[in-house]
């Protein structure tokens, strides 16, 4: 006689076992015809789940999250149903949820071409108004490994054959198509209505090169289409402002084959670069650290200590020389600990505050290699802060408000945060952990934040909180972190002596607020769209003559903006000043300068911005003015 509590802390009591959907529909007809899933004490099952004892059931409709996920997760296999009867010679491997949609991987003798995909979507509309009831069975392990390898799903039975011997499966059943499946699934197709196929892609078998090629078929799917027209009018707005096609656009940097994952910064990108890293640079001489420079390359005997050959060496580039194994360093953290282990510390040099501009390497996947927002070869705003566990609450919560300061210099407000939590491989006990987890949690809520948990997300060596900044066209991007270390420095032999007189291991807070300082420039050049605020931009202003008869003049107004601290550049070409107006306005320069006859007489200058606004004529005096108020203010518009 199963108690059924509802989220809103009633209860429904029934006479025998009942499923999640005939709860919803002792609840209402409405509900019933809206329910997708349930979520039975936190976990989230099919409607056709029986429930037998006393729980807490939520039901799952379009409206949650979950219920989202579960669509996407259903149309994947609605994808893989319509693959299998237009080709049935296809063979079904994988398809999980991913962000914003599916994607399932198939086998397949010649590759799927634009229009097959137009055909497979149509098939997947026709399949959804069956509305086939989609139904989980469990099989025996054997059982289920002899079918798929009985019709021909040579990699579904090697999926199979890896569950432990005597184990059941779950399989689900929609019409004549049978998929292995942990679920949880939409009651039908009929659920499942707004969705589209968006590409086709290379995959290998099980991520590994050495395994079968795969072709990849990505999807998108909703509850509402109004919520699919504007994910894919954001795809559209991405496309124009990805920062490797504005990149080459603008000069600012390139890659190359030669190069994998490393960046050619140009004249301009590099001086967009300098930008970002003189502001940070500043945020760390107002903030109390002081500037380091640690070496590039360091004996595998200190990584070994510090726990990254144990826990990272797969991602870390390595050398060999005099009989002595090296690592180009990932992270700069060690090489920190080394400068705070060159002196006796006493409890009051702590907090010590060090800040890097630290070049790191990473051995990425090629595959997931993507312009700068992806790459080996990285620059961080690295830091890291010595503390003892009573300063830890202050430090982060200080380090709180700085990053939302940072963030909204450059024009970021909309900022989620994040607590990511212990992941399975990792250093330091479980009673480390917990103190270091609730630390974080207690600065937040000093700070006075709301957050997000992330269970098993946290760094190998400490957990993690996580600022994730929303861009112009409401794309989310993880940059800034603080991590709580309990470990590191204990392996590495940092010490202090406290108040006692006694030594103790310091706390090491790890933090970063840009992150990689390529990937943020990415970031900033999408959220821009290339039309940089002043203070950022490259050049801000260019000098515009009429004739040659202005050259002269317009090189003196120009050394006396340079004079000033602008950066600005001269087009004394022979074009019409109509030709040299479009030229710079689409390459986003926010200030035009125009001169000729009457501002020459006049010793005035005619002032044009990027957006096409004329500001007529004014003195140097008043443009200097002008252009340095801005640039003060960082002020500017997405």
């Amino acid at each position: 006689m199963p108690v059924i509590t509802l989220p809103d802390g009633s209860q429904r009591e029934f006479a025998q076992p009942v499923t999640v959907a005939e709860v919803a529909q002792s609840i209402g007809a409405g509900l019933a015809r809206a329910a997708l899933a349930g979520k039975v004490d936190g976990r989230i099952v099919d409607t056709s789940f029986r429930i037998e004892d006393n729980v807490q059931l939520g039901i799952i409709t379009d409206k949650d999250a979950e219920g989202l996920e579960v669509i996407r997760h259903s149309t994947a296999h609605l994808l893989a149903f319509a693959v299998k009867e237009l080709f049935p010679d296809a063979q079904v491997t994988i398809g999980p949820v991913i962000e914003n949609g599916f994607y399932y991987d198939f086998a397949y003798s010649r590759p799927f071409t634009p229009e097959d995909l137009l055909t497979i979507e149509k098939r997947m509309a026709e399949i959804a108004k069956r509305d086939l009831p989609i139904c989980r069975e469990v099989w025996k392990r054997d059982d289920a490994t002899a079918f798929f390898k009985s019709i021909g799903e040579h990699y579904k039975a090697e999926l199979i054959a890896a569950i432990p011997e005597g184990q059941d499966v779950s399989l689900y059943r929609e019409g004549d198509f049978v998929d292995l499946c942990r679920g949880p699934h939409a009651p039908s197709t009929g659920k499942l209505k707004v969705f589209k196929l968006m590409k086709v892609a290379g995959a290998y078998w099980r991520g590994d090169h050495r395994n079968a090629q795969l072709q990849r078929i990505y999807g998108t799917a909703w509850a509402k289409k109004e919520d699919q027209d504007a994910y894919l009018h954001m795809l559209e707005e991405a496309e124009k402002r990805d920062h490797r096609r504005l990149g080459r656009h603008l000069d600012l940097f390139h890659l190359q084959d030669e190069a994998p994952g490393m960046v050619f910064w140009h004249p301009k990108g590099w001086a967009m670069w300098q930008q970002v890293e003189q502001y940070m640079r500043r945020v760390y001489q107002d903030n109390g650290y002081q500037e380091v420079k640690c070496p590039q390359i360091l004996d595998r005997s200190l990584w070994e200590k510090s726990g990254h050959w144990e826990n990272y060496k797969d991602n870390m580039f390595t050398t060999e020389s005099e009989k002595h194994d090296y690592a180009i360093k990932p992270m700069n953290c060690p090489g920190h600990i080394q400068i705070f282990n060159t002196g006796l510390r006493s409890y009051r040099d702590l907090p010590l505050r060090y800040g890097e501009f630290g070049s790191c390497h990473r051995n990425e996947p090629s595959g997931a290699l993507h312009g700068i927002m992806r790459v080996r070869g990285f620059t961080q705003d690295d830091g890291h802060i010595f503390c003892t566990e009573e300063q830890i609450q202050s430090e982060v919560t200080d380090f709180n408000e700085l990053v939302r300061k940072v963030y909204a210099d450059f024009g970021f407000t909309d900022i989620a945060i994040k607590l990511a939590l212990r992941p399975e491989k990792r250093v330091g006990s479980d009673e480390v952990w917990d103190k270091a987890e609730l630390a974080l949690r207690e600065a937040l809520k000093a700070s006075g934040l709301d957050w997000e948990e992330l269970p098993g997300e946290g760094a190998f060596y400490g957990p993690k909180i996580e600022f994730h900044i929303k861009d112009a066209i409401g794309r989310s991007w993880q940059c800034g972190t603080v991590q709580v270390d309990f470990s590191m420095p204990q392996r590495l032999g940092a010490e202090y002596v406290g108040i006692d007189n006694a030594r103790h291991v310091p706390v090491m807070l790890h933090r970063a607020i840009l992150g990689s300082l390529e990937r943020f420039i990415g970031i900033l050049i999408e959220n821009w769209s290339g039309a940089l605020p002043l203070w950022l931009a490259p050049v801000q202003a260019v000098i515009l003559n009429i004739s040659e008869k202005q050259s002269e003049y317009a090189e003196t107004v120009a050394k006396t903006l340079r004079s000033a601290g602008l950066r600005v550049e001269c087009d004394l070409r022979n074009e019409k000043i109509t030709y040299k107006i479009r030229e710079h306005s689409l390459n986003k320069l926010p200030y035009q300068i125009v001169i000729g006859d009457k501002e020459m007489a006049a010793n005035l200058v005619a002032v044009r911005t990027r957006g096409g606004q004329d500001l007529g004529q004014m003195t140097l005096e008043m443009l200097i003015k002008r252009l340095q108020d801005e640039v003060v203010s960082r002020s500017g518009t997405a």
